[in-house]
């Protein structure tokens, strides 16, 4: 852990961007049960959060991806904190849809990409890393570089780790699911016996049952 990770995962607890309930899990729109909800889109409504996440994301682009030419944000969860990031370090924003939209002319990347400009792609939230991929080949689609990706948080999932591997994608979070379990632990939000259920669910989530 360093004290980015610890401060993320302290703000997202604090300000309830992230629940844990291992006794009384949430269900996914997936249909899995879970013992954490993230909506990192609560981050917008608190200044001091909003511009630390901002700071933080420029800081990596600045130290690893400081010839990137585009900053793009994935639709909708992470459009607002990549336009705050695009509009720090002064650089171009482009925002990716899920879907090509259903009219006009169907851009599925909203803004203006050149052939050949290098993208740091933001992210809100990594799980599977299926919708983060689809933003990475919309990108490569529209014959864009991509440099790199940055989310908030992730699971950690060994599947997303695998994903981005074969498709030749950096990640970089602020915070992860580790550090997270830590913090609250420390913090008194989860308990030792809470930990192992939160713990076998990240192995097998989709399978997992309390």
């Amino acid at each position: 852990m360093n004290n980015r990770e610890v401060s993320i995962a302290n703000h997202l607890l604090q300000i309830k961007a992230i629940k844990l309930q291992p006794t009384s899990p949430f269900t996914w729109a997936s249909g899995w049960k879970s013992p954490i909800y993230c909506d990192n889109r609560k981050t917008l409504s608190f200044p001091k959060v909003r511009d630390y996440i901002k700071e933080q994301f420029a800081e990596i682009v600045r130290e690893k991806y400081a010839d990137a030419d585009v900053i793009a944000g994935v639709a909708t969860g992470a459009i607002a904190v990549g336009a705050l990031v695009a509009d720090l370090l002064n650089k171009p924003f482009i925002y990716i849809r899920s879907a090509p939209k259903g009219h006009g002319l169907e851009n599925m990347i909203e803004g203006v990409l050149e052939e050949g400009q290098k993208v740091v792609i933001i992210e809100d939230l990594i799980s599977t890393g299926g919708s983060s991929l689809k933003a990475v080949e919309a990108v490569r689609e529209r014959g864009g570089v991509v440099m790199g990706m940055l989310a908030i948080f992730s699971y950690g999932f060994q599947t997303a780790e695998d994903n981005f591997k074969t498709a030749g994608v950096d990640v970089e979070t602020l915070s992860n699911y580790n550090t997270l379990l830590q913090v609250a632990l420390d913090n008194g939000i989860v308990s030792h016996d809470d930990l192992q259920a939160l713990g076998e669910w990240r192995k097998d989530p989709a399978n997992w049952k309390r």
